[in-house]
């Protein structure tokens, strides 16, 4: 019988290793997995690398896991957002590395890398320093640059409901980069606020099919 749900958030980080790709879904404060997040700290991995959108703000999150030191290196594409002090306080400091990717290609890259494929061209960028040491093709008139996937160890996603089979269903703009995310993550872990039975779930409301999620905790709202 499938079952991917698990009892504990503890129980959802489980193993998740030192050295670590980590995507982390969120928009803002849309769809951030918080509660798992914490537990990873909890869990005590380090050397991280975090893929997401911003760097975090305040003290919660991925801040948290940033001023606790368990963060090697962040790719996003906002890491001077309100609130971000303990980035810029570990950055100024050289302490974290970073690569700046727009955010577009960012949402390309992990999904060229759920779908298989060995990269894309894309003009964003193409005249910046973002291409420095990358390939730049002229298509149609215009200067293109090759992305690579972004492929990840695991992914911490948040999402509205599953069932037992991990099929997901998200709230509006929490989906976000959730979809893609758990698409690119040799290990997909769900925060969930509730769980359904099997056939509860519209299929066509279904967004991210159960065969991309391994683990799903429901944490209470």
């Amino acid at each position: 019988m499938i079952d991917k749900r698990v009892a504990t958030l503890a129980d959802a980080v489980a193993g998740i290793r030192d050295g670590a790709t980590v995507l982390v879904g969120g928009f803002g404060n849309s769809g951030v997995p918080v509660e798992l997040v914490h537990a990873l700290l909890e869990q005590g991995a380090s050397g991280l690398t975090v893929v997401t959108n911003n760097a975090g703000s305040g003290e919660t999150d991925i801040a948290a896991l940033i001023r606790e030191h368990r963060v090697r290196k962040i790719i996003c594409s906002y890491p001077r957002s309100a609130g971000s002090v303990w980035f810029e306080k570990f950055w100024r400091a050289g302490d974290i590395e970073l690569a700046l990717v727009p955010q577009g290609t960012l949402s390309e890259r992990m999904r060229a890398a759920g779908a298989g494929l060995g990269g894309f061209f894309t003009p964003t960028g193409a005249d910046s320093l973002l291409a420095e040491g990358k390939e730049v093709r002229m298509i149609g008139g215009r200067r293109h640059v090759f992305e690579e996937p972004l492929p990840a160890d695991v992914a911490l996603i948040k999402a509205y409901r599953a069932d037992r089979w991990g099929n997901l269903v998200y709230r509006t703009a929490a989906r976000n980069f959730g979809p893609t995310m758990a698409t690119a993550a040799r290990l997909t872990v769900v925060q969930v606020d509730e769980f359904v039975e099997l056939g509860e779930l519209d299929p066509e409301c279904v967004v991210t099919p159960g065969i991309f999620v391994d683990r799903v905790v429901e944490v209470a709202t």
